[in-house]
């Protein structure tokens, strides 16, 4: 497995290297991390269990290091499927086994496994579990990002098992930094719920944590401090970077034109970040991530059916979703004959929250003109 916890806390999960979209929808081309976990003690702990696309490796990691035990209890922190496609697996190798989970968990169970009633044992805030010399103490953490949702701390260790949170896209072992791939997790899974995040933030400043264990990606020692910076700052709906993201989508190559130059115009008056990306092409969770990112996001698009190009509605939709806020926005629209993009896209954003609208919007007629260059010079030195 190598993935060292400690004497008493075992790394029992596994990685997924082929997965093509995780949840259906999220490229991950470094493979994609279920961790599970164990506390041997007095009482034994099993934490979480994993998805069913690595059953058959979960369950030999779970043998390998019980061996001749039997586990006492197995904690149940969230109960997608991709962490509770093993509970009926669990409870068919040890019968006697509890089930620790909230009380919402327990009123959705059955929808994800049958498990008698008094197998079951529910736990509320500040609730323990004591296993001898490790007592877990759970903490409710609902939606982040779903209803049931639970972590627990390890008091003599001072381990959170912080279910989906802190978590990232990749295998165990991937070969990357935490910051990007987590920061692309962070918006598209659980950006929505930043409130609910804050408050969880809050409980967790009254704890002395020296390791985290989340449902996925690395487990995290040295950069805790860090993290949990960059999660006040996400979950704040802060930006992380000052600069610009432009998000462009084009039919014929005018508009796309118009962005590249607009790039350059923007690092040519000094902009301290300048990202972009083709909406018709590029990662649409990147694009969110980057959306979220900056401080001031540029939409330009083609008009398009009396609205706007379907690539950037849709990018638009997602952070609508995701509840996009506290931003500056500016637009640059392209039509033929009759420029509908920026009105179209100005009404979506007008329904979210703290979003400033900088600059004159810029109407490019079919090609880019001379005309159309000094407008866009105009409008980067109003949003740079």
């Amino acid at each position: 497995m190598g993935v060292e916890i400690s004497e008493s806390i075992k790394y029992i999960g596994a990685s997924s290297y082929d997965l093509d979209l995780f949840e259906g929808q999220y490229i991950v081309p470094n493979g994609m991390a279920y961790n599970s976990y164990v506390i041997l003690d007095d009482k034994i702990a099993i934490i979480d269990t994993a998805d069913k696309i690595v059953s058959e490796q979960w369950i030999a990691n779970l043998k390998a290091v019980l061996g001749d035990k039997k586990p006492d209890y197995l904690v149940i922190h969230h109960l997608e499927p991709d962490h509770s496609a093993n509970i009926k697996t669990v409870i068919d190798l040890y019968p006697e086994v509890k089930v620790v989970c909230s009380a919402r968990a327990k009123a959705m169970m059955p929808q994800f496994t049958e498990i008698d009633d008094e197998q079951i044992i529910t736990k509320g805030e500040g609730d323990t579990l004591e296993l001898g010399s490790h007592t877990l103490t759970f903490v409710l953490a609902p939606m982040v990002h779903w209803p049931e949702v639970m972590l627990s701390y390890e008091s003599s260790e001072k381990v959170l098992f912080s279910a989906d949170a802190f978590g990232k896209f990749g295998a165990i072992d991937a070969d990357e930094g935490w910051s990007c791939e987590a920061r692309r997790y962070y918006f598209n899974i659980v950006g929505k719920y930043g409130a609910q995040v804050q408050t969880v933030l809050k409980k967790a400043a009254g704890l002395d944590i020296k390791t985290i264990c989340p449902l996925h990606g690395p487990i995290l020692t040295d950069t805790i401090l860090q993290v949990l910076d960059l999660y006040n700052t996400w979950s704040s709906y802060e930006p992380e970077d000052e600069g610009v993201f432009i998000a462009y989508a084009s039919i014929h190559g005018n508009t796309a034109q118009a962005a590249k130059k607009m790039k350059e115009l923007l690092e040519e008056k000094g902009c301290p970040r300048v990202a972009i990306a083709d909406l018709s092409r590029d990662d649409i969770a990147e694009c969110v991530e980057d959306a979220f990112r900056h401080s001031t996001l540029l939409c330009m698009a083609s008009s398009y059916d009396g609205g706007v190009f379907a690539p950037m509605a849709d990018f638009i939709h997602h952070l609508k979703s995701k509840a996009f806020q506290n931003r500056k926005v500016a637009f640059v629209e392209n039509g033929s004959w009759g420029p509908t993009a920026a009105r179209t896209m100005k009404a979506e954003f007008d329904q979210m929250k703290n979003i400033t609208f900088v600059g004159d919007t810029v109407t490019i007629r079919t090609t880019v003109k001379e005309a159309d260059i000094t407008a866009l010079e105009k409008l980067a030195d109003e949003i740079k």
